[in-house]
C-alpha cells in the first residue's frame, strides 16, 4: 500500500470519538424497540419509545442511526375504500365537534372500519373505541363491509361496558359517514342502548381523528406477521355476548393503544437535534 508510515501508525493509534462510541451504544438499542415493535416503527416512534425508557437521544441521532443500519418503519400500501356514504339515508349531528378527550370513561366512543391484507385475501375489521381510555371495547372481522359487522362491533362494545355495571346514558356513539353506520339497524340499535348518535362531514378524517389513528397503529402491525406464523384473526370463534354472525372475531377487549401521543410526549426529556448529530 502506498501511504506513508506516519498515516498508517496514526491510524492504528486512532480512537473512537466519543460520538462514535455513543453511536455504537445506540445502534443496539434502537433494533431491539424496532424488533419488539414488529418492524413498524420509524425514526420518530424509536425517537419516543427510547426516551420513555430514560434513554436520551436526539430525533436526528435516530434518522441517522436507522438508515445506517437499514432499518425502516412501515409503508402505506395500497388504499381500499371502506367509507361509502349513502346519500340518501339520514344522519345525526356531529356532538364530537372533534374533541377526542372526554373528562370519563363511557362518554365518548368512536367507531371505524379499516382493512388487512391476509393470506385468505381482504379482511375488514369494525372497532368500537373508547375516547378517554383509548380502550377498544368491540371489535369484529369479516370478509365484507357489512352492517352487521359494524352492529356486530357495536354489541360487544355493549356487553363489555354492561358486564361491568357502567351506566350508558351518557355515552355519545361518534363514526363517520359510512352507510353502515347511518343504516336503520344500527340507528335502531343505538336509540334501545340510549347511546346518543353521532356522524362526522364527508371526506374528512379529522372529524373521526381517534379512530383513524387506531386503524393506523393497527393495521401495519397486524400486515407485519412473520412468515410461517399465519394470523388467526379470522378463525378465532366469537366472543360471548356479541350476536357472533359475521365471520371471525377477536377475544381480547380490553387492547389499549400504545401510540406515543400528545400526552405522553410532553413528558419526555429529550436533548436538542444539534449540528454533529
Amino acid at each position: 500500500m502506498k501511504i506513508a508510515p506516519s498515516t498508517y501508525y496514526d491510524t492504528v493509534a486512532r480512537r473512537l470519538s466519543a460520538r462514535e462510541m455513543r453511536d455504537e451504544d445506540l445502534k443496539p438499542q434502537i433494533r431491539r424497540v424496532h424488533v419488539q415493535n414488529f418492524g413498524v416503527y420509524g425514526a420518530r416512534k424509536v425517537w419516543l419509545q427510547l426516551n420513555r425508557e430514560g434513554i436520551e437521544v436526539a430525533r436526528c441521532t435516530v434518522e441517522r442511526l436507522m438508515t445506517e443500519v437499514g432499518l425502516v418503519g412501515a409503508r402505506r400500501g395500497k388504499v381500499k375504500r371502506t367509507t361509502i356514504a349513502d346519500p340518501g339515508a339520514e344522519r345525526a349531528r356531529d356532538l364530537a365537534l372533534r374533541n377526542f378527550r372526554p373528562i370519563a370513561p363511557d362518554r365518548l366512543w368512536v367507531a371505524d372500519i379499516t382493512y388487512v391484507s391476509t393470506w385468505s385475501g381482504w379482511v375488514y375489521v369494525a372497532f368500537v373505541i373508547d375516547a378517554y381510555a383509548r380502550r377498544v371495547l368491540g371489535l369484529r372481522a369479516g370478509s365484507t363491509m357489512t352492517t352487521q359487522l359494524v352492529l356486530d362491533a357495536l354489541e360487544q362494545a355493549i356487553w363489555t361496558r354492561l358486564r361491568a355495571n357502567a351506566d350508558l346514558k351518557d355515552v355519545v356513539a361518534h363514526n363517520d359517514r359510512g352507510s353502515q353506520y347511518t343504516a336503520i339497524k344500527y340507528t335502531q340499535r343505538l336509540e334501545l342502548a340510549s347511546l346518543a348518535a353521532s356522524v362526522g362531514s364527508v371526506a374528512d378524517s379529522f372529524d373521526n381523528a381517534l379512530a383513524e389513528t387506531i386503524n393506523g397503529l393497527y393495521r401495519p402491525r397486524s400486515n407485519h406477521a412473520a412468515p410461517g406464523e399465519p394470523s388467526n384473526r379470522s378463525s378465532s370463534p366469537p366472543p360471548s355476548g356479541s350476536t357472533g354472525s359475521t365471520t371471525g372475531g377477536s377475544t381480547s377487549t380490553a387492547v389499549t393503544s400504545q401510540r406515543p401521543n400528545s400526552r405522553t410526549r410532553s413528558t419526555l426529556t429529550t436533548q436538542p437535534c444539534r449540528r454533529q448529530c
